[in-house]
């Protein structure tokens, strides 16, 4: 029989640490419920001591989703577990998850103790974390570059401190398939008491291996995958969750292991992530990617033609494709939008749903077809409309060409009164961004701007990510439009009302 693997997302919390990729509460509940229904066994929900936004972002979640394990972090410090407990002990399956550095350069460097002093910190935590709570995790930081025998004695030493699971955490991406292969059994064949526990890994992505170092882990004995959503993560990002599931279903004849991921809830988990974090998925990108499942050359073709197993090792249904588009239009009911909506992961209250159907219809009114993908931008731009604003973008106009100085004239709406502004600047977006800074009294250094096509077509929703910093304060704008000038120029005004409102 299939050996049971157990998924713990980190999406939010590990994933939330993506430069850029801060969420509000409202879409971390989102996206913990759509991880409810893709049926992942735990979701890491956040850092409770980290703040307080995280701290009640962390309660709610263990307060509302039902299903999965709901964990906290917490470092090896009584006043961060205590606070973890706090926010997870309404869950309906609580986790405090508690760690501390256990290699060298950790242990020396950062923490400025000793190993005996560390070793003692962490058996400490878990004692305290088992007093409160039933099911607690322990992570050794940097296990991969921690001595052996140091190793070995932490995690004897937290499982018989009553850990119900342990952690080894390839934290910056430095181990190998057979590095960790090799690790795992040396914990196997060399703690006395390693059956009392769960091995588990987190694997991070520096040198491209996260995925292939969890698979390894598994095949040496390890119960539990620590992975994100599309792979989000510090740096170059984690253990990507749709391919470990994939890979152990897909080979299921190499690995003998298995999950309980709802597969066909992959594709909707993939692109509400990407919209509600503002990170766009390569195209390339096994799994979810946009062409991972496109046949363009002729020979491919053909032969997909004639068996798809011939160029296909997946079905696309698996993962939540279908070979027919789901698109809504126009003439689309708000049932039927409320229906759609539904199936990709959003339960919508029936107060917001008028809201968000005059969205719909005014995407759709100048759209033949209104994709998935849309559906996505609309709800995120809800979320963004149901926050305070400092500024909002009354109207814009702008005058450019290859013989016409870029002008930008820009009216914001402010305490009930409308404020106007002219610019110039080498570019329609430039004009623009100075008279939106001009106005609001902010100014800032813009040091990232993209834009992309959401869907397909020439009248598909072109969306802008900014990245803004002033002084030492850093904040990301998001937003969407058939017009690309309009998006970026309400892009750069979030951006502009977060920080307003984090200096207020």
């Amino acid at each position: 029989m299939p050996r049971q693997i157990t998924i713990f997302d980190t999406t939010l919390r590990d994933g939330e640490q993506s430069p850029g990729a801060s969420l509000d509460q409202a879409s971390k509940l989102r996206i913990a419920h759509q991880l409810a229904r893709l049926n992942v066994d735990v979701i890491e929900a956040g850092f409770p001591y980290s703040s307080p936004e995280d701290f009640e972002a962390v309660s709610t979640i263990a307060q509302e989703v039902r299903g999965p394990t709901i964990a906290g972090l917490a470092r090896a410090l009584p006043e961060d577990i205590e606070s973890c407990w706090e926010a997870v002990k309404h869950a309906e399956k609580p986790r405090i998850h508690t760690f501390i550095g256990t290699s060298k350069v950790h242990v020396e460097k950062r923490l400025e103790k000793t190993e005996e002093q560390v070793l003692e910190m962490a058996v400490d935590a878990v004692k305290l974390a088992c007093s409160l709570c039933d099911d607690v995790e322990f992570s050794a930081e940097d296990a991969m570059r921690t001595d052996l025998p140091y190793l070995r004695d932490v995690v004897e030493a937290t499982i018989e401190a009553g850990a119900t699971t342990i952690n080894i955490p390839d934290t910056v991406g430095y181990a190998t398939p057979p590095q960790m292969a090799e690790t795992i059994e040396y914990l196997f064949d060399k703690v006395t008491n390693i059956e009392q526990a769960t091995i588990s890994v987190h694997c991070h992505d520096d040198l491209g291996m996260a995925v292939a170092n969890s698979l390894a882990a598994v095949q040496a004995g390890a119960g539990q995958v620590e992975c994100t959503v599309n792979g989000l993560g510090e740096r170059a990002g984690n253990a990507a969750l749709e391919e470990i599931a994939m890979a152990l279903k897909t080979r299921a004849d190499e690995f003998d292991c298995e999950t309980r991921i709802n597969t066909p809830e992959i594709i909707n988990t993939s692109r509400m992530v990407s919209s509600l974090t503002g990170i766009v998925v390569q195209p390339n990108k096994a799994i979810v990617g946009a062409n991972a499942f496109a046949h363009e050359a002729g020979i491919h073709q053909h032969g997909m033609i004639m068996d798809r197993q011939t160029y296909e090792i997946m079905m696309p249904e698996d993962v939540g494709l279908s070979d027919s588009v789901f698109t809504l239009g126009p003439r689309s009911g708000r049932h039927g939008l409320q229906h759609r909506l539904e199936e990709i992961g959003y339960d919508v209250p029936e107060e917001e749903m008028d809201a968000i159907y005059e969205r719909f219809l005014a995407v759709a009114d100048k759209k033949k077809q209104v994709y998935d993908e849309d559906l996505h931008v609309i709800m995120r731009q809800a979320s963004a409309s149901a926050a305070a604003e400092v500024y909002h973008l009354e109207r814009l106009q702008i005058v450019a060409g290859s013989s016409a100085m870029p002008t930008a004239v820009v009216v914001l709406g402010h305490n009930d009164e409308e404020i106007q502004h002219a610019a110039c600047g080498n570019g329609p977006v430039n004009a623009t961004y100075k008279a939106i800074s001009h106005i609001t009294g902010m100014e800032v250094e813009l040091y990232d701007y993209t834009i992309r096509s959401v869907t397909r077509g020439t009248d598909a929703l072109g969306e802008a990510t900014v990245r803004v910093k002033r002084g030492e304060e850093e904040a990301v704008g998001k937003a969407a439009s058939l017009d690309v000038l309009e998006a970026s120029a309400l892009a750069y005004l979030n951006a502009i009302n977060m920080l307003l409102l984090r200096e207020r």
